[in-house]
């Protein structure tokens, strides 16, 4: 289609800012970032690079946010009062939070800039299972490979269609020369066999007995039957590796999602106070004026710029100058949990038993989905997620002591994989509404917020920004925390030129 002029091809537009110069013989401007997230990280690097003084207000002692990687000796102390201390083997690490991204985002580029090396993550693998029970029909509480449905459903359809289009209704619809071209294309994709269009399975779907040497030419398993596929439902998971975000190879850093901003952050080293939580935020006309506690004391930065990056759970509480618009917008910010579990285990059976190497397996179980390694083929060991939770479930989990939320993953998991508790060695959970400082994950806004409180959240008021990937258009990704932070950044270096 690019070829033909049908579809523009898609560059990407790089991390550098183009058409901003250093502010040079301008009066030096501070800019006063809170939170050493994604989008403070990233705001701090690209206004430094614009000759900007910028000092971070960071409440906890590392930076990232929920760009977090959990490795052996971390621990974390939730708002319950429970406390984990992750005891994975040297080596091994989960990411809690952002674990993937696709091509397209700006994450890529930033990852190019700072040299952090990048590996593919594996978001579809075929040979991994749907899985589901209750009112499902007869393939409730079976497992089945991820390629066979998918073959079979395209099959029965693509033999309907087929069927249709050899149908004289669609004479004043097509000509002979493109129902042919139709009829071709369906025996294609759907595997069709005969002057009659039937789908009667394929090798797409893998085999029964698998092709080998000497005279094994392989034996073809018989399809699942139409009506128990489309009462499965498996078919409405076939997006999830195939929307624009999530397409079937990612990528994520090599060594952990922590290794992206802990690079931002060593460009900005000297700027970043950790331990310093905020309390006040203050417009001063112009400027800001932010109190914040270190050490248990009291101190005051002020400051020609403010970004703010804080969750909207933890600004709620804050005492700030903001607008009763603006105040308002925050208390209703759609802004949701999100949990996942890492599980190591001392063999990897996903691969050894079931020939699966990465990828996630889809269920309508609680846990939701359960992903496998994208590194570390063929090792000894490894550390499956155990589920990856949004809404209330997620909610529910966060109640849930960390031996709960274990139990959760393992009653669950093993209905899928037998072999979970034989092999399991331990776990760490993690549930953002009960981090400290986070309280939360990533806000989706419905189409009506979107016309009337998002752009409060937007819009600066006074020399005061909010850029966080809640108050952008990707929520939950990092590239909206990187975009949010480079329009802030954008914002501020127009109004100090135009100064």
């Amino acid at each position: 289609m690019t070829a033909l002029g049908l579809m523009t091809q898609a560059t990407g537009h790089g991390a550098e800012l183009t058409g901003l110069t250093h502010i040079g013989g301008k009066s030096k401007k501070r800019v006063l970032i809170l939170g050493a997230g994604i989008a403070g990280l990233t705001a701090a690097y690209e206004l430094g690079k614009l000759g900007f003084d910028c000092v971070i207000l960071e409440p906890r002692p590392i930076p990232g946010g929920r760009s977090m990687t959990l490795r052996r000796g971390d621990t974390i102390k939730e708002t319950t009062g429970a406390s984990q201390t992750c005891e994975f083997d040297e080596g091994l690490y989960f990411n809690p939070g952002p674990s993937r991204f696709p091509q397209w985002h700006v994450t890529m580029d930033y990852c190019r800039e700072l040299g952090v090396e990048v590996q593919p993550f594996v978001n579809l693998n075929e040979n991994a299972f749907y899985y589901g029970e209750g009112d499902i029909g007869p393939m409730s509480g079976k497992r089945a490979r991820i390629r066979e449905v998918k073959t079979d459903l395209r099959g029965y359809t693509a033999e309907l269609l087929a069927k249709v289009a050899d149908d004289e209704a669609l004479d004043t619809e097509l000509t002979a020369a493109d129902k042919e071209a139709l009829l071709d294309f369906l025996h294609y994709e759907g595997g069709l066999s005969g002057s009659q269009n039937e789908y009667k399975g394929h090798n797409r779907r893998g085999y029964k007995v698998w092709p080998g040497g000497g005279l094994q030419e392989g034996e073809l398993d018989k399809p699942y039957e139409f009506s128990e596929l489309l009462q499965s439902g498996f078919g409405n998971l076939f997006h999830r590796a195939n929307e624009y975000q999530y397409q079937s190879q990612m990528f994520t850093p090599t060594g952990g999602m922590d290794k992206l901003p802990m690079a931002l952050a060593e460009r900005v080293k000297d700027q970043i106070i950790y331990g310093a939580q905020v309390k006040e935020i203050r417009r001063t006309n112009p400027g800001s004026r932010v109190v914040y506690t270190v050490n248990g004391e009291d101190k005051e930065l002020t400051g020609d710029y403010c970004i703010c990056t804080i969750p909207p759970t933890i600004l709620r509480r804050l005492q700030t100058d903001f607008s009763p618009m603006l105040k308002n917008t925050l208390n209703i910010v759609p802004f949701q949990n999100s949990g996942k579990i890492g599980m190591q285990f001392k063999r990897r059976f996903w691969e050894e038993d079931d020939r699966i190497y990465g990828g996630i397996s889809w269920t309508n179980l609680p846990v939701s989905e359960i992903w496998y390694p994208s590194s570390g083929f063929m090792g000894k060991k490894g550390i499956m997620g155990g589920y990856y939770l949004f809404g209330p479930t997620s909610d529910q989990l966060g109640r849930m002591s960390p031996a709960e939320r274990l139990e959760f993953a393992l009653s669950h998991g093993e209905k899928l994989h037998p072999q979970y508790r034989a092999e399991f060695e331990n776990a760490f959970s993690v549930n953002w509404s009960t981090i400290p400082h986070i309280e939360g994950c990533l806000a989706h806004f419905p189409q009506a917020m979107l016309k009337t409180f998002y752009p409060l959240l937007i819009k600066p008021e006074g020399e005061l920004y909010l850029a966080a990937s809640w108050a952008s258009h990707l929520g939950g990704w990092q590239a909206g925390a990187f975009e949010a932070a480079r329009i802030a950044v954008k914002s501020i270096h127009e109004r100090t030129m135009a100064s």
